[in-house]
């Protein structure tokens, strides 16, 4: 029986894309499917900030930052936490990834057009021991151009395949079925949906008008995750994070249902730590949603005062920026699914970014000018929008008003006046004072001891009530479902296992369907700027991989 190509691969989103490319380096006949219309080519990555984990590199040098390999797999395995037998294949993952990241991811990347900005951000600064959860120094490197930027050369190398007759490009094509003629899984099933001409990330019919059925020699999955399916979320929500939030909003669109992992879990990969998930505890409704329930990252600075919904602030060392999952499960422990930032215009103007590819025009269209003028300005224009229409946000002159603001925001009124004024003058006593017990006020001032948070990311300490610095902010923060950190199990070659441990033959897979590699590289918690390279690594390693087995 012939084969419709040599391998097929599942998923046009950025592991896809970068598999694809190596396989057409191979000069290997490759047929890419994906459920969505061809205008969402790029998947998740297309929306991401283009945020990068590298370690030891040029930028991080021109801001005296010193990096190297050691220190990057101390914080690696810290944060990870590997501590079940089936960490065998994502720990050597993680070791491989961080080899990748401290020697050719940049010049790989470099030499296909790829740029970054020169200010290295510090993400997930952890705030425990050394050995503990958290970046010890800047690694956040944002790609010039962010998400389409780094989509963009691997899209370009899929169309190059198309132009020399190598690369299919079907889109619409629903994968519901893997199975084998022979003994290795080489044929694919299906149902043709209904052309959409929807706009990328918006939802898209779900019309069935055909069926397909196709062979190759290998088939490699880069399906993504489950953050768009709040069912399959809350079904696989770990007891260490206390009970799923009855309500939570959607970094993802509903496409990103999880729903061929399943598929290959029926055809007999083993699917590993399911439980391990990364969900944002900053989440905002976006004011000008594009899919269901649309949710926005704030990418916050240290200074905001962070209280859960009853206005007590959070504990040692959840502040803005140090501990995602930590303060999600304190959150949890609240009996509540929301929190408050309480900040100034000064805070909110040097620190709020937003996370996202079109909440970043400056960065996205590669314009310096925008970029200086965005640094200029008292608020930079996407966060204003929020400010003026966003539905969790609160500006007020005076604490009165602000409190009245946000207890019309929830069910229950509960924040306290007196309480809230007490808390802010204590934080505030401490900020005048050149010594301080105030753990996070010793943050903020470390934080300016670093020449990009000092730029661009962390205002002067200043007092939060000095109307100087007003009007006065609060933003009800919401959970934010965004990666899987589990998925199907793979060996150092991508190739997918079985529960006996040995290879599911003729499949491989890649990004947020493996995990990022292994079946959960990051094992409990992400040090972020490692969901994009993560998608890289492993789709090039798939599609190398699969390029060597097929002839």
């Amino acid at each position: 029986m012939a084969y419709d190509a040599d391998v097929i691969v599942i998923g046009a989103g950025l592991a896809g894309l970068a598999a694809t490319a190596e396989l057409v380096d191979a000069g290997r006949k490759v047929i890419l499917l994906d459920q969505e219309p061809e205008q969402s080519i790029g998947g998740q990555a297309h929306w991401s900030f283009g945020g990068l984990f590298f370690v030891d590199s040029p930028e991080q040098r021109r801001l005296r930052i010193k990096d190297s390999h050691a220190l990057a797999l101390q914080d690696w395995m810290g944060t990870a936490g590997f501590d079940r037998p089936e960490d065998h294949w994502p720990r050597r993952w993680a070791e491989a990834y961080v080899d990748f990241a401290a020697g050719e991811k940049r010049s790989w990347l470099h030499g296909q057009g790829v740029r970054f900005f020169p200010v290295v951000g510090w993400a997930e600064r952890g705030g425990y021991d050394a050995t503990g959860h958290g970046n010890s120094v800047p690694r956040f490197h944002i790609t010039w151009g962010t998400g389409p930027g780094l989509v963009a050369p691997f899209e370009r190398r899929v169309r190059e395949g198309v132009a020399r007759g190598l690369v299919e490009l079907r889109f619409r094509h629903r994968v519901t079925g893997l199975s084998r003629s022979a003994g290795s899984v080489d044929t694919v099933t299906g149902e043709v949906l209904a052309p959409s001409g929807i706009e990328r990330g918006q939802a898209s019919s779900r019309e069935v008008t055909g069926a397909f059925e196709l062979r190759a020699q290998a088939v490699i999955v880069t399906s993504g995750g489950i953050g768009g399916n709040h069912d399959l979320v809350r079904a696989n929500w770990p007891e260490r994070l206390g009970t799923a939030p009855e309500r939570m909003i959607s970094g993802v669109p509903a496409h990103v249902d999880g729903a061929m992992l399943g598929i290959a879990e029926e055809t007999g990969a083993r699917l590993i730590n399911r439980d391990r998930m990364w969900h944002y505890t900053e989440g905002i409704q976006n004011w000008n949603p594009i899919w269901d329930k649309h949710g926005i990252r704030i990418l916050p600075g240290p200074s905001s005062l962070w209280l859960d919904a009853r206005g007590n602030r959070l504990p040692v060392p959840l502040f803005p920026g140090f501990d995602t999952l930590g303060t999600l499960e304190h959150i949890m422990s609240t009996g509540y699914d929301y929190t408050w930032f309480v900040l100034d215009q000064k805070i909110i103007g040097k620190e709020f970014a937003l996370s996202g590819s079109e909440q970043n025009p400056d960065l996205t269209g590669k314009s310096i000018r925008d970029v200086i003028g965005r640094a200029r300005a008292d608020v930079p224009a996407p966060v204003k929008a929020f400010m003026d229409h966003g539905a969790d946000f609160v500006v007020e002159k005076d604490l009165a008003a602000l409190v009245r603001g946000m207890n019309a925001l929830t069910k229950e009124p509960l924040i306290d006046e007196a309480a809230l004024h007490r808390e802010i003058v204590a934080r505030d006593r401490e900020i005048a004072n050149p010594f301080t017990k105030d753990l996070q006020v010793m943050s903020i001032r470390g934080a300016r001891k670093y020449l990009g948070d000092k730029l661009i990311r962390t205002a002067s300490p200043h007092r939060i009530l000095d109307p100087k610095a007003g009007p006065l902010i609060a933003v009800r923060l919401n959970i934010l479902t965004r990666k899987t950190l589990g998925g199907l199990e793979t060996d150092l070659s991508s190739r997918v296992l079985t529960e006996g441990g040995e290879a599911l033959e003729g499949v491989y897979a890649a990004g947020e369907a493996a995990g990022f590699g292994g079946g959960g590289v990051h094992g409990y918690r992400s040090l972020e700027g490692t969901f994009l390279g993560g998608c890289l690594f492993s789709g090039r390693t798939a599609g190398r991989a699969a390029a060597g087995a097929v002839g």
